[in-house]
């Protein structure tokens, strides 16, 4: 059994900027860090576009890019939250500047990108590989600090709880080390920053490590997780049928003057929104839904023709390699494109400082409800959120940790290694049933009492595929599937509402 001040669950933005921050605020405090692949592999990685900021205070204001947030969110933002994280960007993007982070310039100026919603050109990047490019930044910065143990292939199983009065409070985890050993650590304190939940549908642009394992396992520490229906899908996919993930043709494409267009070649996003191919994401989305309905057809397309040439090249090397490389040239070709699966909006509740109703428990980044997304996201303010409440978290943890302490209850393993029981192919069967679940779910009653049975079918196949608790890691990723499956329908059945 080990121990740890802070048990740090994931190393997308949100995780490792967290424990960067208390690190270098903290030097007596000793931060473990779990991730259940290698540390690069996050969907931070896979960010394109880039981080929203008011950066050019003539040509924009705080102000304006509230109010685009708040839009954004259809009315289900908490303004408080969001003017926090509006205010709070520009101390925060310096920061990730300090830490290495280089982000374009022009002229010696920030070269600020437009995208969907935004009303202001306040989108920083480093070209089309923005994720990319924070992540290695923030790894760099983690290696270098002594008082960090970064833990790669560990995978969280559960939390541990035990009930402090009457209040719950997180004390540690249970957790399958590199070895596939089962092993308890103790923690005062514990962050969940695991991403979202994107492999719960058939088509997405998330990574294979999103099976939503924060919040099913907060889920099941009696953490509170609301708003899951929220889920946004990404009007922009580059359309391969069978490939999961999808690749994503970032929202600064329309920013730079892509258009939306449909089988004939003619553009329709302005029958559904004045600002047409720069409205935001729900409702870009859901017009190429309807005209892919009213068509019959499985894509429309995004024209990117008309774009200057050396622009394209300059803003958005990544993604002209990977088209070049499948045989489409977006300079001579229409490219095809389909909404997909995205990016959670709701989460495990937290406050201001990102604190759950578990004590001792934090949860940060895609896997927490924040209150800023509201029923959509704005473009390019995911990492925003994750660096906020990464600080508000750490600034938190550093001034009340000295009055925590660890459990003095000691916790045997209760779980049983099924190493040599996992059948993948069952596993992975389970799973396509459950993406084609989603995949076919409206939000109407019927449709929701038929999926939630299924799903109920399917829990009951996979608790089968393990005797006396023997688990693996493939067996515990389809469990925290099904648990945020299943909250995705109950909450939208609550809400008589779906926004995917």
């Amino acid at each position: 059994m080990v121990k740890t001040d802070i048990l740090v669950i994931g190393t997308g933005i949100a995780g490792l900027s967290f424990a960067i921050k208390t690190a270098m605020k903290r030097a007596d405090l000793h931060i473990t860090i779990m991730t259940k692949d290698t540390a690069e592999v996050t969907n931070t990685r896979y960010a394109q576009g880039g981080i929203a900021a008011v950066m050019d205070r003539l040509n924009d204001s705080f102000n304006r890019h509230v109010q685009d947030t708040l839009q954004a969110g259809g009315g289900f933002c908490d303004q408080e939250v969001v003017r926090m994280v509006v205010h709070q960007a520009p101390d925060r993007l310096q920061e990730l500047v300090e830490l290495g982070v280089k982000f374009d310039m022009n002229n010696n100026q920030w070269d600020l990108a437009l995208e969907g919603g935004h009303t202001a050109h306040r989108i920083l990047h480093h070209g089309d590989i923005t994720g990319l490019e924070i992540e290695s930044a923030l790894l760099n910065a983690v290696h270098k600090l002594s008082n960090i143990t970064l833990l790669e292939k560990h995978f969280v199983i559960d939390l541990v709880v035990e009930k402090d009065n009457s209040d719950k409070k997180c004390i540690g985890a249970f957790y399958f080390d590199d070895t596939n050993i089962i092993r308890y650590i103790r923690a005062k304190e514990t962050v969940l920053s695991t991403g979202g939940c994107g492999q719960v549908f058939r088509n997405t642009t998330n990574s294979h490590i999103a099976t939503g394992d924060g919040v099913a396992i907060a889920y099941r520490a009696n953490a509170l997780v609301e708003d899951m229906q929220y889920i946004q899908f990404h009007p922009t996919a580059l359309y391969e049928p069978g490939k999961n993930p999808y690749f994503l043709l970032t929202e600064a494409l329309r920013g730079s003057g892509a258009h939306v267009v449909n089988d004939e070649g003619k553009r329709f996003l302005f029958q559904y929104d004045v600002r047409g191919e720069l409205a935001t994401r729900d409702i870009v989305s859901k017009a190429i839904g309807t005209e892919l309905q009213k068509s019959c057809r499985q894509h429309v397309y995004l024209d990117c023709r008309h774009i200057d040439r050396h622009a394209f090249k300059t803003h958005f090397p990544a993604i002209l390699s990977y088209c070049t490389g499948k045989g489409m040239d977006p300079f001579t070709s229409l490219l095809p494109i389909v909404p997909v699966a995205h990016y959670q909006c709701g989460g495990v509740t937290v406050n201001k400082h990102g604190q759950t109703r578990v004590t001792g428990l934090y949860a940060i980044g895609e896997c927490a409800k924040t209150g800023l997304h509201g029923s959509n996201r704005l473009a390019s303010n995911s990492l925003l959120e994750a660096v906020v409440y990464a600080h508000q978290a750490a600034e938190k943890i550093c001034s009340t940790i000295d009055d925590m302490s660890f459990s003095a209850k000691v916790y045997i393993r209760k779980y049983h290694n099924g190493l040599l029981k996992a059948d993948n192919r069952k596993i992975n069967a389970i799973k396509k049933e459950l993406q084609e679940i989603m995949a076919s779910y409206n939000a109407d009653n019927d449709s929701s009492n038929t999926a939630l049975a299924r799903l109920k079918d399917l829990k009951y196949t996979t608790s089968s595929l393990y005797n006396n608790d023997d688990l693996t890691v493939p067996i515990i990723e389809l469990i925290n599937m099904l648990t945020v499956a299943t909250l995705i329908i109950e909450h939208s059945k609550k809400n008589n509402l779906i926004t995917f």
